[in-house]
């Protein structure tokens, strides 16, 4: 049985304005209508005797991954939550650990969650051939068949002599990121692929090599399983032991220094969207070479990626650019230098500015709210509350909140009263007093709330009860 394990711990900071900490490119739908989690989870349909889906995940985001995976299986064997980000290495032992201990035998597909894969067919057909060497105990990567002379990937080196019969070869190294010169070798040479990140081995397997080649690693993943208490759905990993683990990749951990590692070459329309150019590739341009989502009016434009998420974008005489608009926030940039975005993103880190963080909308596990007007001491949200679900039970110590509500029904607890609005209806919410918000209805609750105080921070909030098991200052 192949357990497909996936990895959604990244930030995707190179696709911001879109991909963002709270809101990384992995639970956007960049590439099609599904997000790139999802997509990663359909694209196992076709690969025979699968078991459950796991995921390795940052606890910030567990309610949307969490949502997100419902939507697309009902066949989840957990969550895991890092407390702290590790790398690979930490994170595929602690899924092996798990993974060993209720499917004793199994392999295991260890999957990013934020990659595109276009040929699905040649991906199965490449798991299926990795899965036999696998199950021998060879601990197998996919190499991607390079298109170009890339610099944005790590490649793998392959002894490509010593395994033609068998459709895959020995690892001889993994190599850091090249310039463009040493790209254009490794091409030419036909003995280096792309690392993909994706790897496939037994539980077992992986740990005894991880215990041998990296024990700091297994010990502290293994404490920190030990140790990892359920959160709702959740397996939430000790924090201190995990945090004090080594961090390393697969690569560099395992697989460059086993004698048991072979790569199966795989060319299937593989990328890691790691920047916007990237992206522009693989969505279907128009006659003039251009990709546009949203409203968007374009003159004289060519080879050009265009994002319009709110508002009209109109572009003039261009070529080779991208544009991405999102409520808060205006991305333009040469596509020559999209990968540079990551150092406007490190800017804007430094100077705590909340667009590099969340976006306008931000997601909660009982539905959403946006921020539509605000000032020095008022603010206007649009909050979206799901079917049966509910906010904490909670007081404010600097601000008061009016309610209206503008479709659905609303239970609201205020104090020691609890009353019901619907459609046009609306309430008061004291500073100090305690309150809930809950729909029970079959619709989405959807009300406008007007803040007034002295401070308005998300921080102002103190939890009494919370159906979703936060003790965090996150309403």
């Amino acid at each position: 049985m192949i357990i497909p394990v996936i990895l959604s711990g990244g930030s995707g900071t190179r696709l911001w304005p879109l991909s963002r900490v709270q809101y990384p490119k992995q639970l956007l739908a960049l590439a099609g209508e599904k997000t790139m989690l999802q997509e990663t989870v359909a694209r196992l349909e076709k690969i025979a005797d699968t078991g459950p889906v796991y995921c390795v995940c940052n606890e910030d985001h567990r309610f949307m991954v969490a949502e997100q995976l419902r939507q697309v299986t009902d066949d989840m064997g957990g969550i895991i939550l890092e407390p702290v980000g590790r790398n690979t290495a930490p994170a595929a032992a602690v899924a092996a650990l798990r993974v060993q201990e209720e499917y004793p035998g199994a392999t295991m597909l260890l999957l990013p969650a934020d990659h595109v894969i276009q040929d699905t067919c040649a991906f199965v057909k490449a798991v299926t051939l990795g899965n036999k060497a696998a199950e021998e105990g060879v601990l197998v990567t996919f190499g991607i068949v390079p298109e170009a002379p890339e610099t944005g990937y790590g490649y793998i080196r392959a002894a490509v002599q010593e395994g033609k019969e068998y459709g895959m070869y020995p690892v001889e190294k993994f190599v850091e990121k090249p310039d463009r010169e040493t790209a254009e070798k490794y091409v030419k040479s036909g003995e280096y692929y792309w690392n993909s990140g994706m790897f496939l081995f037994k539980a077992s397997r992986y740990l005894e090599e991880i215990e041998a080649q990296a024990p700091e690693i297994y010990e502290a993943s293994r404490a920190a399983l030990e140790k990892a208490t359920e959160d709702l759905d959740f397996l939430r990993l000790d924090k201190e032991v995990f945090a004090a683990c080594p961090s390393d990749s697969i690569d560099y951990a395992v697989m460059e220094k086993t004698a048991h590692a072979v790569v199966v070459p795989l060319d299937a329309g593989w990328s890691d969207v790691g920047a916007w150019s990237a992206l522009w590739k693989v969505k279907g341009q128009d006659p003039s070479g251009n990709v546009t989502k949203g409203d968007v009016q374009l003159l004289d434009v060519k080879d050009s990626y265009i994002h319009a998420s709110g508002r009209i974008v109109a572009a003039v005489g261009l070529s080779d650019h991208v544009i991405v608009e999102t409520p808060d926030a205006v991305l333009v940039a040469s596509k020559d230098r999209v990968q540079d975005v990551k150092t406007i993103v490190e800017r804007l880190k430094s100077e705590g500015r909340d667009e590099v963080i969340t976006h306008v909308k931000v997601n909660r596990p009982w539905g959403t709210y946006e921020t539509v007007d605000q000032s020095e001491r008022f603010q206007v949200k649009r909050i979206v509350v799901n079917p049966g679900a509910a906010l904490s039970l909670q007081r404010h110590y600097h601000r008061a909140e009016h309610w209206v509500v503008v479709k659905g029904t609303a239970r609201i607890t205020v104090g020691e009263k609890e009353i019901v609005l619907r459609e046009d209806e609306s309430t008061y919410i004291p500073l100090g007093i305690k309150h809930r918000l809950a729909n029970p209805g079959k619709i989405p609750l959807e009300l406008i709330e007007v803040q007034t105080g002295s401070y308005l921070g998300e921080d102002d909030i103190e939890r009494f009860d919370d159906k979703y098991g936060r003790n965090a200052v996150k309403k």
